[in-house]
């Protein structure tokens, strides 16, 4: 399987927050002309939150689930000092240096499960590999999920792999399942669980995950809270999605109970 190289532009012009996001990211402007949603590393969540977006987003497009292109972001000082709103200020002197952003979506709408139609495939993959990426974010309060196109976009991974907050104890999750899939908003039109179970781990090879996590940039795994090394950090990745994956029948009895 080919994987997609991630493209580095710079920001040249801050527009608007998005401020019904936690982490206050915002739209901006980039040197090759295009707009995108930019995920900052100052934020609160920090460069960990960047992380679990770049590797849930590049999983998901290996699965041939449709995600915006993710780009890494270039900020340097000069937007914060024409910035009045001090809080964007704090946060845009915060995020100076490699961030990440996904290419915006003009027009799309927020999901809604009352409204559209998501085919019993697509949001069968989309729930398990919200198990295996733990990701908590994908409820039907905030379902993170886009209408575009006439198709389903998936966004806001940043939730996922919620482990790695605290390295000391990220192997007691390695045979934990989810069980706050129960909650997750394309649940109920999950049927094909056990078929989308099978063409998960056919795609998702070693080396597949390997080539995902070896686009983490190396200053993001560079953290004094961190207690392993950047290729100790990648490696604990790896060893979780691959138990995970060899684990995935209890996943998918999970989900399927809590249809």
């Amino acid at each position: 399987m080919k994987t997609i190289e991630i493209r580095t532009v710079n920001v040249v012009q801050y527009i608007n927050p998005l401020r019904e996001g936690g982490s206050l990211p915002a739209i901006v402007k980039a040197d090759d002309g295009f707009l995108y949603v930019l995920k900052f590393r100052g934020a609160g969540q920090g460069k960990k939150a960047l992380i679990a977006e770049l590797l849930g987003g590049e999983l998901a497009r290996a699965l041939g689930l449709k995600i915006p292109e993710l780009v890494f972001m270039n900020l340097d000082d000069s937007l914060s000092k024409t910035e009045p709103d001090e809080e964007i200020q704090d946060l845009l002197k915060f995020s100076v240096g490699l961030n990440l952003g996904l290419h915006f979506l003009s027009g799309a709408i927020t999901y809604d499960p009352l409204v559209f139609e998501v085919d019993a495939m697509t949001a069968s993959k989309v729930v398990l590999l919200d198990s295996l990426i733990s990701n908590i974010d994908r409820t039907a309060k905030n379902t993170n999920l886009l209408h575009w196109n006439k198709e389903l976009w998936i966004i806001d991974n940043g939730a996922s792999f919620y482990f790695h907050h605290n390295w000391a104890t990220w192997e007691n999750h390695l045979t934990r399942t989810f069980p706050l899939i129960k909650d997750h908003v394309l649940l109920k039109n999950a049927s094909h669980l056990e078929e989308a179970s099978k063409d998960i781990t056919d795609v998702l090879s070693q080396h597949v995950i390997r080539d995902i996590i070896s686009k983490i940039p190396e200053e993001w795994l560079l953290e004094e809270s961190n207690t392993l090394s950047p290729n100790e950090i990648r490696a604990a990745y790896a060893t979780y999605l691959n138990v995970k994956l060899n684990r995935i029948h209890t996943l998918v009895k999970e989900a399927e109970d809590a249809r």
